[in-house]
């Protein structure tokens, strides 16, 4: 892989044959997995390490943890606070003893999901006994565990900051808080008090460090949106400090990007609650295009109810990732490994490759306009006349994401295909060792997508089809066995694009290269560690929301 010139490792744990583990880069350490008492422990060219033996000036050890929550049978039922409080104490029964085997492991910082503690589809009404009082941290200094009686309902916060102080580690969870407000206040809502969902932030003394309210709302009636977005970020003495944002917030500018942008964070805490959809919005999917693109660690953490397709926890980093997703297992997993403090990028001038290599020389060919790379409506001429035979493939439509996606089959063992839509423009250029009984499809949209959610996306997508007829390109599928050697490669009018990789059985991969080149924006991969399922570079026009 490039930048460290190390390999790929997959580990399938006997187990769960859905637990999965990539490491590439010379700086690959461990990682260390736990599913309730079955651990593994992979070292990679420095050899086999405990986590305790952690080069303290270079890595800090981080865990997620996937947990499916113990929910209310009823959510729309009113039941009083105390009930409420049953409830809860099983998930933070069970957060407790994930907290004391981390730190076992000498875990640092741990991370929990959103809705971990209280569950959802509540109503507004019927969530209130669930919610804990939220003072400001920014006014208050405030340890719950060793100040019980300060604040009113504060029960969740009392047992999650005794937690960080048991664990002696950072500890990050999600749960609902009320705020109260006055008729004076235009905004407040009739039964006079602001609901969040909320991220909170302990140190491992047990001080309540910060708290970030979840922005952008994903059909989560029974919340408020905060008047002015949070951008929280904050300091840990063993990695610097931290950005957190919740769940659909990573796909939008405020606060995911702005957190990013304005306070140069290297490290983002991530609870979510998220449904996978297929082929570009799987959690672990844009988790780890998210740490790529942007050249950060990201400690993510989903919820667990394979029945709802929610799994997906990962801790990411550009070059590497510890990632766990199982659709059939209903068992909680613990996620932990050492982090490098100082990320080092996918992007840069040290990944480049020089046109040493054929494939590369072709594509900077194409972009160039090189007279000796020249196209027609049938072929395309580079280097000592090879030509790859287009034959003229169709266009077609067909839906991917609820979005119009515009396509063309990718047919033949080695070709050069584009597609248009609106203004954008998306190439391919590509070999194969081997064909395969699939259906592959390089589709491009252009547009404003309004399902789930309203925002302006631009995406190239290369994906293997659900079956060979052209109305089955953008099916949800996880397996495939074609591999590919290619460049995918746009025309973008954003700089913020995030590039999706998914090979069978909900693999990650890393890009061996990405960038700009001419004014479009590209990807590049040979040596899949298995059959392609998705390739994509989805750009965000925020501007356009």
């Amino acid at each position: 892989m490039p930048g460290g010139g190390g390999t790929s490792r997959r580990l399938l744990p006997m187990q769960s044959r859905f637990m999965v583990c990539i490491m590439s880069g010379a700086r690959s350490k461990l990682a260390l997995f736990l599913c309730g008492c079955y651990v593994v422990a992979l070292g990679a060219h420095t050899g086999e390490e405990s986590v305790a033996e952690h080069h303290e000036a270079e890595y800090y050890v981080a865990a997620v943890y996937e947990h499916p929550s113990i929910l209310s049978l009823n959510p729309l039922a009113l039941i009083s606070r105390q009930e409420a409080l049953e409830l809860m104490n099983q998930n933070l029964d069970i957060y407790e003893q994930q907290v004391m085997t981390a730190a076992q492991k000498d875990v640092q910082i741990i991370v929990f999901p959103e809705d971990g503690i209280h569950g959802f589809n509540f109503t507004r009404t019927s969530i209130y006994p669930f919610l804990d009082f939220m003072p400001s941290p920014q006014v208050v200094r405030w340890n719950p565990c060793l100040e019980p009686h300060r604040f009113n309902d504060t029960e969740v916060l009392q047992r999650l900051s005794c937690m960080a102080i048991r664990g002696d580690m950072f500890l990050v969870a999600n749960l609902g808080t009320k705020q109260p407000c006055h008729s004076s206040d235009p905004r407040c809502p009739k039964d006079g008090r602001y609901q969040f969902n909320t991220n909170v932030v302990f140190s491992n003394n047990g001080t309540l460090v910060d708290r970030y309210r979840k922005h952008n709302l994903y059909f989560e009636a029974a919340f408020d949106v905060p008047l002015k977005v949070d951008l929280i970020t904050f300091d840990t003495p063993f990695a610097g400090r931290f950005g957190i944002f919740t769940c659909f917030d990573i796909l939008f500018f405020d606060p995911a990007i702005r957190v990013l942008r304005d306070y140069k964070v290297k490290h983002v805490v991530y609870p979510t609650a998220w449904m996978n959809q297929l082929p570009l919005l799987a959690a672990i999917e844009i988790q780890k295009a998210f740490a790529v693109a942007f050249g950060i660690n990201v400690l993510a953490a989903n919820i667990h109810h394979p029945v709802l397709g929610m799994t997906g926890s990962g801790i990411h980093t550009p070059l590497e990732s510890f990632w766990y997703h199982d659709m059939e297992n209903p068992k909680s997993h613990l996620i932990i490994a050492q982090v490098a403090k100082n990320p080092v990028g996918l992007i840069g001038a040290e990944n480049a490759t020089g046109e040493t290599d054929p494939s590369h020389s072709k594509f900077l060919k194409i972009l160039s306009g090189d007279p000796y790379c020249e196209k027609d409506a049938q072929e395309v001429h580079c280097d000592e006349a090879t030509k790859w035979n287009v034959n003229a493939p169709p266009t077609f439509h067909s839906e991917m994401m609820y979005d119009n996606f515009t396509l063309v089959p990718v047919w033949g063992k080695e070709g050069y295909l584009h597609v248009c839509s609106n203004g954008l423009c998306c190439y391919l250029l590509y070999e194969r060792p081997t064909l395969s009984k699939e259906l592959y499809a390089l589709g491009v949209f252009d547009g404003l997508h309004t399902v789930h959610g309203t925002y302006y996306i631009q995406v190239c997508a290369l994906v293997r089809c659900g079956g060979l007829g052209f109305d089955t390109c953008g099916q949800e599928i996880t397996e495939a066995t074609g591999i590919f050697e290619f460049h995918l490669w746009g025309n973008f009018s954003t700089s913020y694009i995030f590039p999706l990789f998914l090979t069978s059985g909900m693999t990650l991969e890393v890009p061996d290269q990405l960038g700009w080149e001419n004014d479009h924006y590209f990807l590049r991969k040979s040596r899949l560690s298995s059959g392609l399922v998705t390739a994509a570079l989805y750009g965000r026009l925020y501007e356009r929301d």
